[in-house]
């Protein structure tokens, strides 16, 4: 049926190869143009359905799997809100790491490794507590900031 479409009137199929591919999916069985195209509708109907079926479950899967960064990455009750649609000015998340602190730590003693965490922990804290954020602690240890809402 593509081929009836093609622009140039050579590239088109003649009446008697359309008639003889017909025939070739009725197998041989004689049946009306209208079963012929209906039949075909319905396969192709067929196979929509079970394409959007196929991608509505892929993007149902992507959203199960967005949802649970977000939940991760913010607290669950801010995740909740803007999960319903709810408009937010400003949204940032800032991640932060000590380049190298693996290494520091196995090489320091444990009272080193307090002091060393100590400093940017408080200065973090002295600058969060002038703003209205949120500071979320994720696996790793250090912070995720979204100053966009108060958690309640």
């Amino acid at each position: 049926l593509k081929q009836c479409w093609e622009e140039a009137p050579e590239d088109r199929p003649s009446v008697d190869q359309i008639y003889s591919q017909f025939k070739s999916i009725n197998q041989g069985k004689k049946t009306s143009f209208a079963d012929s195209m209906l039949r075909l509708l319905e396969k192709y109907s067929q196979n929509l359905e079970d394409l959007i079926q196929e991608r509505t479950e892929e993007l149902e899967l992507k959203r199960e799997k967005i949802e649970r960064l977000l939940c991760q990455m913010i607290p669950l009750s801010v995740a909740e809100v803007l999960k319903m649609g709810v408009t937010v000015e400003q949204v940032t998340i800032y991640f932060s790491n000590i380049v190298g602190f693996t290494i520091i730590s196995a090489l320091s003693e444990p009272i080193e490794v307090v002091g060393l965490l100590n400093d940017p922990y408080m200065l973090f804290d002295a600058v969060l507590g002038s703003h209205d954020v949120c500071k979320v602690r994720i696996p790793g240890g250090w912070h995720s900031i979204p100053p966009f809402t108060t958690v309640s």
